[in-house]
């Protein structure tokens, strides 16, 4: 399905790390996805933030959606 990499709000398309984070935060039974900023907004949190949460799943090793 390529629609699942785009965006679902926004329609830009979606990075790996995009979509195992919403999966970690959200759902990881959703099938459609938003971008970094789109689920920013969602969150109420700045894109920043959401890049140094995905830094720290990576380095951490322990979540199987960042390997």
């Amino acid at each position: 399905m390529a629609s699942d990499r785009f965006c679902l709000t926004c329609g830009v398309p979606l990075e790996s790390d995009d979509i195992a984070l919403y999966m970690k935060l959200i759902s990881r039974m959703d099938r459609r996805f938003v971008c970094l900023d789109c689920l920013g907004r969602r969150l109420n949190c700045e894109r920043d933030t959401l890049e140094k949460l995905i830094a720290y799943y990576r380095q951490s090793g322990r979540c199987v959606l960042f390997r």
